[in-house]
């Protein structure tokens, strides 16, 4: 853990008055799964059989994605614990694709008399799915509340925090204790995390996040590194669109090839056990590993663990005062409160479908 001071010749932080929850969003019924799919899907030329293909996800689950069910658990839980640390900030809660809109709630901010507000998207890496792309959802939803809209920060990105860190970690070494004793110290570790578009990735710091966070995670489960290896999962573009790989099904075959009998499949790219972990990796690839006879576990995203919840609040109160302490582990350090203008630029046109988000 390393802490380091910010210099106290910033200027003033402004007096913040809310903090805005970021998300995805996903449906809550099977009446809901087509138009969500289809604003996930806005602009892109997508056959109809795709998106009838990714809504029979959903009937597995009557149409309801756990996300904003999952949502709503962490705000009750984060509002505790900004009380308890005495800040009577108001949590709000939008959504890129499903309701709550952010436009909604902006212009329910501008209502409530909210003028600077933080936010805390739901997503720990950068990349331009998951930090740029929300930046410009917020954008654009202060330019349809109009003037009055209130100023909106963005937290830092929290991939290497020990709150996000350490959950992961623990959740690992129980996984494992699900393995039959004798075999616990030959198993393999798989950590996931939602494939990109390869160009999308050649513009963000992605990976190396991606890979950093792997290797504390695995320092602090006591796994070496001949055990364990980053792959990818939820791969949504068409054949010939290079993606990150290898893809989790692909590596858990390898592994069958290599006499692994063990894995434990760590999701370590998500906040939180939404639909692409819940079918993606416990229906599908726990599907392949059962005919390939390996034994396959999965660790918890961290969800409402209270280091999770408390590391939120931390971030929101590096913010509150000049001269913060800000907690990471690692090399690389905290990330900036405030993105370079060029950071993780990326045209979506290029994609076929934009990631993540096939299953939430």
């Amino acid at each position: 853990m390393n802490p380091t001071p910010t210099p106290t010749t910033q200027p003033p932080p402004p007096p913040y008055d809310a903090l805005l929850v970021v998300s995805f969003g996903g449906p809550e019924g099977m009446p809901d799964v087509i138009p969500f799919l289809e604003n996930v899907l806005r602009g892109r030329n997508v056959p109809r059989a795709r998106l009838d293909e990714v809504a029979e996800h959903y009937a597995h689950f009557d149409g309801v994605s756990p996300l904003n069910a999952q949502n709503r658990a962490l705000i009750a839980a984060l509002t505790t614990e900004l009380r308890a640390h005495g800040h009577t900030l108001p949590v709000y809660w939008g959504n890129r694709n499903w309701k709550p809109y952010l436009a909604d709630t902006v212009r329910q901010m501008r209502d409530d008399g909210i003028r600077h507000a933080l936010a805390f998207v739901t997503s720990a890496y950068s990349s331009y799915s998951g930090c740029r792309q929300y930046r410009e959802d917020l954008q654009r939803a202060q330019a349809e509340a109009g003037p009055e809209a209130p100023a909106i920060h963005k937290l830092r990105a929290f991939y290497n925090h020990p709150g996000f860190i350490e959950p992961i970690a623990d959740g690992l070494r129980a996984a494992l204790t699900q393995l039959p004793p004798d075999r616990r110290a030959a198993a393999h570790v798989a950590f996931t995390a939602h494939s990109l578009p390869m160009a999308m990735a050649r513009t963000s710091a992605y990976e190396a996040q991606l890979a950093e966070a792997c290797q504390l995670v695995a320092a602090r489960a006591a796994v070496p590194a001949e055990r364990w290896r980053l792959v990818y999962q939820s791969r949504s573009g068409p054949p010939h669109q290079p993606w990150l790989e290898p893809d989790i099904g692909d590596h858990l075959r390898t592994l069958h090839a290599a006499g692994v009998r063990d894995v434990a499949v760590t999701p370590i790219g998500f906040t939180s056990d939404h639909m692409e972990v819940l079918y993606d990796l416990d229906h599908e690839a726990r599907a392949i590993a059962a005919e390939l006879g390996i034994a396959a576990v999965r660790t918890p995203t961290p969800g409402t663990d209270p280091r999770f919840v408390a590391m939120i609040r931390e971030l929101v109160e590096e913010r509150l005062t000049p001269a913060p302490t800000r907690r990471w582990l690692g090399q690389r350090g905290p990330l900036p409160d405030q993105c370079p203008a060029d950071c993780c630029l990326y045209d979506p046109a290029v994609s076929a479908i934009p990631a993540p988000g096939r299953t939430r």
